[in-house]
């Protein structure tokens, strides 16, 4: 199933509005459910409701869900992004960092892979980190997100083992972007 429809206009990002929570949740499910050797929505049910309720996430005033959308209509992508990492509900000991930024569940569309818009939307979080004076950006990836993982370490992300944590039997690695050396 592909949710995307044909580019309408120039892409830009912005924050998720309310009358796209339910398209961009479907969208988040459809990706994380179509990865290889990621956990099913029936493995990980409690997972996947907050895929497909993730523009709610919008509403906590330290959370921002941004979307990869074009002018005429149409979404490509979605990300959120964390200016208070006790807000960041990850395993491990992501919550308890300071001076830090976070980034979870970035995902775009398969119809519109290849187009650079994972590394726009997070260079967009990364500058909102800046924008706050975080010294660093946080976030966490899988063995099935190969793609990302290798998009996040080309942009200068490291590899933080004492992020790590397990969600439920998936483990789940950490990585950090200094902010100063940027």
């Amino acid at each position: 199933m592909q949710l995307s429809e044909e580019p309408k206009g120039a892409m830009l990002i912005r924050a998720v509005l309310p009358g796209e929570y339910a398209v961009l949740g479907k969208l988040m499910v459809d990706v994380y459910s179509r990865l290889a050797g990621f956990p099913s929505p029936t493995e990980q049910p409690e997972y996947y409701q907050k895929l497909a309720n993730v523009g709610r996430m919008n509403e906590d005033e330290d959370t921002q869900v941004f979307v990869a959308a074009f002018d005429g209509g149409g979404l490509a992508g979605g990300v959120v992004y964390f200016s208070d990492m006790a807000r960041y509900g990850s395993g491990g000991t992501a919550t308890s960092e300071k001076n830090a930024s976070g980034i979870r569940l970035l995902c775009v569309d398969p119809g519109f892979r290849g187009h650079g818009l994972g590394r726009k939307l997070t260079e967009f979080c990364i500058d909102q980190a800046r924008e706050r004076g975080h010294g660093q950006v946080i976030l966490h990836t899988t063995e099935a997100m190969k793609v990302a993982w290798a998009l996040y370490q080309k942009m200068g992300f490291k590899r933080s083992t004492d992020l790590d944590f397990l969600q439920e039997k998936l483990p789940v690695f950490g990585f950090r972007l200094p902010l100063h050396d940027r």
